[in-house]
């Protein structure tokens, strides 16, 4: 099976590495191909457009920004479904909101091709040791021909219903833990006053009731930014989280639900953001909240 891969940011480019640890025969393409330099050097094949790499593989990845960077990629005039890809498979592993892949699915339908949605939890680390979480959106009959190909890349891989029900998963999923940033900064901020040791609170929370998984894997760059050594590495911006969560309080509107911990959230990362923290990691933000928001206005 050849695969493909479109959009080779840091995910794009942890699943090609693990793909080609596998054997798979992999081409890659980028809007700025400088970022597949890596893949190529180590065997993958670089394509010049998306029609290109869709035509020459069986199976298309697509990890890309954001729906309009699918619009772009899928349907722009040397896009994936512009070619000869009767019979192809696109899956998309992007979080969008809900309402994206039907329509994404309607397109490459229109064309004789097939599309299915896996957004996947995990982030580079996972993905390089085939650990993610695959969240999957629709036709059964062609989620089995794929669950090979998804068992390779992720832990555990769930059918969760047809278009749609893996982003929305997939928001579920993320909810807590945008949620928790802001609660780790409030925590962060009562005891601000005792002056203990970051890498040694952190470690607290971590062995406690309050630490969730995400503490215990980005803890060391939680305690390095208290610690006013930031680092330029960037696991998740503020921006990306921001559109994660506008997502998820679209998808609450749209089924009559109501999201007031996740709105409250969004306010403050976007006051962070203004800031200048959307490009930064979301490992910066309690740091912004003890600097910014913890202390109470007289």
């Amino acid at each position: 099976m050849k695969i493909g891969i479109a959009g080779i940011g840091k995910m794009g480019n942890a699943i090609g590495t693990r793909l080609l640890g596998l054997g798979y025969n992999l081409s890659v393409w980028n809007r700025t191909s400088e970022k597949t330099t890596g893949l190529v050097n180590v065997g993958a094949t670089l394509c010049s457009s998306p029609k290109i790499l869709a035509e020459s593989v069986d199976v298309v990845l697509t990890l890309l920004t954001n729906e309009s960077a699918l619009d772009d990629v899928y349907s722009g005039p040397d896009g994936l479904l512009s070619g000869l890809v009767k019979q192809k498979i696109f899956i998309d592993m992007s979080t969008v909101k809900p309402a994206k892949p039907k329509e994404m699915a309607e397109r490459a339908q229109a064309v004789g091709a097939v599309f299915l949605e896996c957004p996947v939890g995990g982030s580079v680390g996972p993905a390089k040791e085939g650990k993610l979480l695959g969240f999957v959106g629709g036709d059964s009959a062609d989620v089995e021909k794929v669950k090979p190909l998804l068992d390779q890349l992720c832990k555990r891989v769930e059918h969760v219903g047809t278009y749609g029900a893996g982003s929305t998963v997939k928001l579920a999923v993320n909810l807590p833990l945008m949620v928790y940033w802001q609660t780790l900064g409030e925590s962060l901020s009562l005891v601000e006053p005792l002056r203990i040791d970051p890498n040694r609170m952190i470690d607290i929370l971590s062995d406690s009731s309050g630490g969730p998984n995400m503490l215990k894997v980005r803890g060391s760059m939680i305690a390095q930014a208290l610690q006013n050594k930031k680092s330029e590495q960037v696991t998740v911006s503020v921006s990306t989280m921001r559109k994660d969560m506008r997502a998820m309080i679209d998808q609450a509107q749209a089924t009559e639900r109501q999201l007031p911990l996740t709105s409250l959230a969004l306010a403050q990362f976007n006051a962070a953001a203004q800031s200048g923290l959307d490009e930064k990691d979301c490992s910066e933000l309690p740091v912004w909240w003890l600097a910014t928001g913890s202390h109470q206005t007289q």
